[in-house]
């Protein structure tokens, strides 16, 4: 057991610890991370803390605290109120910086944090959040290394939380990795991708290991192809300077879809923990088959958006969005074909799509498990009146719903009421909100929670990345060799008509959510 954790009325209890966010004055930590701690303190999973952001901002603790009462008030899950607010910010502190790479800043920072410690009797028991650019990441190690804040190796309880995107390519992410790996030990360094902190994410393990009658079809014998949808309502909204240099595949499959396959595919681990869990979605990543430049026109999709109605709203096409380029060709949907091959999943295709101004915003998995090898009920079985043909027609089903309404169901084929033997796909299904009847917590609660408690399980590591973009760049490299640009597709619609015929061609076809 962890020795800098201790149990809590059945739960994790981590020391006491300090967190310093880096980048405190952006919208991340008055949205996201100071919300999540207070959550975690309201519901009694916060140990004592101190927390101190660091900017480049000049202000005083009394301000930067009046910043985040407003996040707290916008937020939170829980509501808030005086007196809690008291208690939970009378140790909330703020220390500016010249910039991320100026070491008096530090000696000011080390000054604070020692004086900290001291008033609160502490250990030394130091996370740094790198809520900054990515080209701040290396030089805030750096400078957190030379003012003795982060010791490597011989304190294994100062650790780093790096935030995404990281790097922009292999040879970026490779070079990011070199970096930090020269200031701190690979178990200091808590790569964040939040979609690993939500609920459902998690209850992928559970679901797959947890219970003995999916585990064995989980494979190609039983298995015929596997679908991941991100899809989202908004468009690039203010982030247009940042997404078009980006594009979906970079901002959203690299990592989000990347871990949610990884979760999907993986061996059962030794046991659960951080490096037992992370090898196998490692592996998984290694084993995808390479799409070479040859393969993009059967195996990749990328389209853009124009304009068009979502949920009721006209909105414009993306070259129209505020910060793109009007010529653009950076993709905001991109469909891919891929296969995991290894023992398990030889020759069955995984399909991730991904896009933005689609009909909804849903992430989901869905398991398409092959027919049945005889076909007993044939066609004149089914009641045309009472079954429409996609029920006729869908096979068993297993959708995993991560966003929004979060459940699980099975899709079955059951007999129709009546004197004939007509035939009608029904689901079972299991939802959070009513069967446990408490709102699941946010993905940051379980994050930071897991990084004050040492618990590195739910990050990603540095091998694991370099994997993921070892099969993402070459794409982006044939795409800038190959010319032509995106299918466009409009707005409130799920992408391209070329999405639909990268399943068509093998008789399969898009799940609906």
């Amino acid at each position: 057991m962890n020795p800098f954790v201790s149990d809590h009325a059945g739960d994790r209890m981590p020391a006491p610890s300090t967190i310093t966010i880096f980048g405190a004055s952006g919208d991340l930590t008055r949205r996201k991370l100071i919300p999540a701690l207070w959550d975690l303190s309201r519901s009694g999973h916060l140990p004592r803390v101190a927390i101190i952001g660091c900017a480049r901002s000049q202000k005083s603790d009394e301000t930067f605290r009046d910043e985040l009462r407003d996040g707290i008030r916008a937020h939170a899950r829980h509501s808030f109120d005086e007196e809690s607010w008291s208690t939970f910010s009378r140790h909330i502190y703020y220390v500016s910086l010249e910039s991320y790479d100026h070491p008096p800043s530090y000696e000011r920072l080390a000054t604070k944090l020692s004086e900290v410690e001291q008033q609160l009797a502490m250990e030394p028991n130091r996370l740094f959040y790198l809520s900054t650019p990515p080209r701040a990441f290396a030089p805030a190690a750096r400078q957190l290394r030379d003012a003795g804040l982060v010791p490597k190796d011989s304190n294994p309880y100062a650790r780093v939380i790096v935030e995404k995107p990281f790097g922009i390519d292999l040879s970026s992410a490779q070079v990011l990795n070199h970096d930090l790996l020269e200031v701190l030990a690979e178990k200091q360094i808590y790569r964040i991708d939040h979609y690993l902190g939500k609920e459902t994410v998690q209850n992928l393990l559970v679901f797959r290991f947890a219970n003995g009658i999916f585990e064995p079809l989980w494979n190609n014998n039983y298995v015929d192809h596997v679908q991941i949808t991100g899809a989202e309502t908004l468009g690039v909204e203010s982030r247009g300077g940042y997404f078009d240099h980006s594009g979906i595949l970079r901002d959203m499959v690299q990592n989000h879809l990347f871990q949610i396959l990884a979760l999907c595919a993986m061996e059962p681990p030794v046991n659960f923990s951080a490096d037992a869990v992370r090898g196998e979605k490692t592996k998984v990543l290694q084993a995808l088959r390479p799409i070479t430049k040859e393969d993009i026109s059967s195996r990749v999709v990328r389209g853009q958006y124009i304009s068009g109605s979502v949920l009721g709203r006209n909105v414009p096409a993306y070259r129209h969005e505020g910060g793109v380029d009007p010529n653009s060709l950076t993709e905001t949907f991109v469909a891919l074909k891929l296969f995991v091959d290894n023992w398990r999943w030889a020759g069955v295709p995984f399909y991730l799509r991904s896009g933005k101004r689609m009909p909804k915003k849903v992430t989901e998995v869905a398991i398409h498990f092959k027919a049945a090898p005889h076909r007993l009920f044939g066609s004149d079985t089914f009641e045309e009146s009472a079954v429409p043909e996609a029920s006729r027609t869908t096979p068993n089903v297993l959708t995993i719903r991560i966003q929004p309404d979060e459940g699980i169901s099975l899709q079955l084929g059951s007999k129709v009421p009546g004197q004939t033997m007509a035939i009608a796909s029904v689901s079972m299904e299991f939802r959070y909100a009513s069967s446990f009847g408490v709102a699941a917590p946010e993905a940051y609660e379980r994050l930071l929670l897991d990084a004050l408690s040492c618990d590195s399980t739910l990050f990603t590591r540095g091998d694991e990345v370099e994997a993921s973009w070892k099969f993402i760049t070459p794409i982006h490299e044939a795409w800038s060799t190959m010319g032509g640009g995106p299918a466009f597709y409009s707005s409130g619609t799920w992408g391209p008509r070329e999405s639909d015929e990268l399943l068509e061609s093998s008789g399969r076809r898009w799940r609906r959510p």
